[in-house]
């Protein structure tokens, strides 16, 4: 008997603190029977598990979440409601902790304050200590541990101080680190807001109702209610509700949310649109196709979600810090403790200890990695770049090598005529327009071609009369009395028995191939094109693009064989197609770019996903991607510098507990803002 399929299902996640908090949650989710994958993303604030729905309920894996101490809202404005208390203790610890400082540099007033502090720590921090203790109750330890030790410590020591007299009080310590640390996350909170606004953006494009056409009438439902062969009609300046075909009327449409171009593209009977797209002139009517979940939006907005949840390869070395990093951190605040007690009274040591705890924050380390992906990947929708994953986008800075598709790739993926040769006394008109009439009705892609050529010219083409196609050898008719014959394979027309000319049929190169291989080569990457088309074809396409190795005559498996003979050479290969023959291809690669325009097998085996036909995007990706990791590096760089540097400093007691908090919240603050300027 089969296994059931697995579920994938995102899951909000609240109070979490820093990535030790993630770590927790996902070490405990793995064991939860039935779960194959757990992933939980801090910068998201999301948890991804894999389960089987037969052993595994959505309940049990909220009652794990929440029996570690941690939320999971049921929506977007719970987690907002959720997020108001802080903001009221922030104001409330603020308010409190300037009087308490103040007096504190005075060192007057200890009872004052005292009474000042005791809100402060007993509603102000009341989060720390609670997720301080829910951790300490499963034997783990985060970053609640290190504030709540910290500044329970501080104010321990000085309500016993002010208990027997003494003057030697660190109230403002407590009370100032924890209105810091709160500020911090506050600014941390609308930062990551502001990295997460690609989803939104998305979740935004498609439109809360549509008017269907229903018994003659025209009414408003709920995009709930549209079900698939619904006639739903489009009004100027409307988005789109959902994907489907065209069926009456014209217009041009917007869809730059889905190709990144901002040409809008004409629409008739027959034209796809799609889910959140904008209508911009005509009126028209379209069959409902897709719906819901099925519609290219809601893939673009998974897809999004889940490679913002995903973990690149570059963030494992930062999770496994940031993992024993709480425990080492105690370590060398006892350390530090113990060593001043020889040199100085307890209370220099305890402030020096204390400084140790606070100035050592993982959460810089947590976000290095995964905002800068979840910035990068919802650019990169923007921009009509989905990318599946934090490993893609990895990949894709690492790669030297791309190879290219010729057909729907390089070449715009169908026939046109490129040269009209009449004979005389025809004229280039007279000839089209003779050929394109007999073709009329063809379905063969090289006479839908020669009407596509006529229609282009403004050439009004005349009823062809006694049609007749044979296979292989091209279509007679008559047309306006004259018989007209047009070849195959070549267009060779006759008029009445006497030859009118020729018409050159080709599959040309997309407008943008020049420049695009051109911005290839500049990123000094090396540029092939392999193709099942005959050797002829194959450099014409070439030579026009500017690509300087050339592979024809290529079958399926031939082309999987051609990046396997690359990658044993230290290739690192990037595959670009868009057929089902490239499937395979775009597997083996260690990069697969599929363009959006082709076939959905072809997308599904790629890891990024153009959804213009525009090969620039290629290069587009591929900076996105290096641009990524540049700010990834900066990030860990800085997050690793931060943490070696102050926790000396803190050792040493040159630094005050208050200024290690600001410190501790500045550098959070600071690897997301840089994230932040992939936008």
């Amino acid at each position: 008997m089969n296994a059931a399929s697995p579920e994938r299902l995102d899951l909000p996640v609240s109070g979490m603190t820093c990535a030790a908090c993630a770590r927790a949650i996902e070490r405990k989710l793995a064991k939860t029977p039935g779960v194959g994958r757990a992933n939980v993303n801090f910068a998201t604030a999301t948890a991804t598990v894999e389960f089987d729905p037969k052993r595994t309920q959505l309940a049990d894996l909220i009652g794990t979440i929440e029996k570690l101490g941690y939320g999971v809202p049921e929506t977007e404005a719970a987690a907002d409601a959720e997020a108001l208390p802080y903001r009221n203790r922030l104001i409330a610890a603020v308010s409190l902790a300037i009087p308490v400082m103040l007096l504190g540099m005075l060192h007057r007033a200890a009872w004052v304050q005292l009474v000042l502090t005791l809100p402060v720590i007993f509603y102000a921090g009341a989060p720390f200590y609670s997720g301080a203790w829910t951790a300490l109750r499963h034997k783990a330890a985060n970053m609640n541990t290190l504030i709540a030790l910290g500044t329970a410590a501080a104010f321990v020591y000085s309500l016993f101080e002010t208990l027997r007299g003494g003057n030697e009080v660190y109230y403002e310590a407590a009370a100032v680190i924890i209105a810091l640390i709160l500020l911090g996350r506050t600014l941390e909170a609308r930062a990551r807001g502001k990295a997460s606004e690609a989803i939104r953006r998305l979740i935004d494009l498609q439109p809360p109702t549509a008017r269907v056409w229903r018994q003659d009438t025209e009414i408003e439902v709920p995009v709930a209610e549209v079900h698939a062969g619904d006639i739903v009609v489009v009004r100027p300046g409307e988005r789109i509700p959902m994907d489907g075909v065209v069926c009456e009327g014209a217009s041009a449409v917007d869809e730059s949310m889905l190709t990144g171009e901002s040409m809008p593209v004409d629409k008739a009977p027959g034209s796809g649109v799609y889910a959140g797209t904008m209508n911009r002139s005509g009126g028209f009517r379209f069959e409902a196709t897709k719906i819901g979940r099925g519609t290219v939006l809601r893939q673009m907005i998974e897809m999004v979600k889940q490679a913002q949840g995903s973990r690149a390869p570059a963030a494992r070395l930062a999770d496994v810090v940031s993992g024993w990093f709480t425990l080492g951190v105690l370590l060398a605040a006892l350390v530090t403790f113990i060593a001043w007690l020889f040199f100085a009274p307890f209370g220099t040591a305890l402030v020096n200890a204390v400084a140790v705890l606070i100035i050592a924050c993982p959460c810089a380390l947590g976000l290095a990695t995964p905002t800068a992906i979840m910035v990068g990947t919802g650019r990169g929708a923007e921009r009509g770049i989905l990318i599946k994953g934090g490993e893609a986008l990895e990949v894709a800075h690492k790669i030297d090598t791309i190879l290219l598709d010729k057909t729907g790739t390089l070449t715009v993926g169908r026939p046109q005529v490129t040269t009209i040769s009449p004979a005389p006394p025809f004229t280039e008109e007279a000839l089209l327009r003779f050929a394109a009439s007999a073709e009329r009705y063809s379905e063969h892609p090289i006479g839908k071609a020669v009407v596509e050529a006529a229609y282009a010219r403004g050439i009004a083409l005349e009823q062809p009369v006694n049609f007749v196609a044979e296979t292989g050898h091209g279509v007679r008719a008559e047309v306006g009395g004259h018989s007209v014959i047009v070849g195959r394979p070549g267009i060779a027309v006759t008029v009445d028995g006497s030859f009118a000319g020729s018409l050159e049929i080709a599959d040309v190169n997309k407008p943008e191939a020049s420049s695009a291989v051109g911005r290839l080569r500049s990123m000094n990457l090396d540029v092939w094109l392999v193709t099942g088309d005959h050797e002829k074809a194959a450099a014409r396409a070439a030579c026009e693009a500017g690509v300087d190795h050339v592979v024809p005559e290529l079958l399926p498996d031939q082309k999987v064989a051609q990046i396997r003979k690359l990658q044993a050479g230290g290739r690192r290969v990037a595959m670009v197609g868009d057929g089902i023959n490239d499937a395979p291809a775009l597997a083996q690669a260690d990069l697969g770019i599929a363009m959006g325009s082709g076939t959905d097998i072809a997308i599904q085996a790629g890891q990024i996903t153009l959804m213009s036909s525009n090969l620039n995007g290629v290069a587009e990706a591929i900076e996105l991607s290096r641009r990524t990791f540049r700010v990834i590096r900066q990030n860990l760089f800085w997050a690793f510098a931060y943490n070696s540097i102050g926790i000396p400093i803190a050792a040493l007691g040159l630094l005050s507990p208050m200024l290690a908090s600001a410190a501790m919240a500045l550098s959070s603050v600071t690897v997301v803002m840089n994230s932040l300027r992939l936008r």
